[in-house]
């Protein structure tokens, strides 16, 4: 009888360690939104696209701002830069360098000055292609959208569906400025 216990036991133990392990993958629907905010917190976006301010400890995310991008109006210092250097504002979201000088991109969804009217098939190729809208011109430094292009397909409509459900912020970012003695495109 002890035996076909301990069989009855170990077979019921099994059986619910199986069931279990089935049931905990089904049970927890993939979240695209919680997928991408967790992205765009581990990967440093709040870095250059949120404006950072000076807080009690020091340079802080003003996050009353975030994700909005270079804010509108703010100028930067012109620096005196050698060969090879290059500088960021007190912002921290304009960037001047021997590429010229590069302004971080609202985030938001604003429709008018943020990533309203981009599809997510624009921002995945965009990151793919290191280019703004997925077709115009090429994405700037410091952005490095060369290792953002290596997160899988999924994890790229996780941010792009994460950034579509945070508040709108009106903030018209400036276009990047060709470096000294270049002359822009027409």
């Amino acid at each position: 009888m002890k035996k076909i216990l301990s069989a009855a036991g170990l077979a019921l133990a099994l059986a619910s360690t199986a069931s279990c392990g089935k049931a905990e993958a089904g049970s927890f629907p993939y979240d695209p939104v919680a997928r991408g905010k967790y992205l765009v917190n581990t990967s440093g976006c709040h870095d250059c696209h949120t404006p950072w301010k000076m807080g009690e400890k020091g340079p802080e995310p003003d996050m009353t701002r975030m994700l909005s991008g270079h804010p509108e109006g703010v100028v930067m210092e012109e620096p005196v830069l050698r060969p090879g250097q290059w500088a960021g504002g007190p912002t921290n979201t304009v960037f001047k360098g021997p590429w010229g000088t590069s302004f971080t991109a609202n985030l938001t969804p604003d429709v008018n000055t943020g990533l309203g009217i981009w599809t997510e098939q624009m921002f995945v190729r965009a990151i793919r292609e290191g280019k703004h809208m997925g077709q115009s011109r090429p994405i700037l430094p410091p952005m490095p959208w060369p290792v953002y292009r290596n997160f899988s397909d999924d994890d790229l409509k996780a941010v792009y569906a994460y950034l579509r459900s945070i508040p709108a912020i009106h903030n018209r970012v400036p276009e990047p400025l060709p470096p000294p003695g270049l002359k822009e495109e027409e």
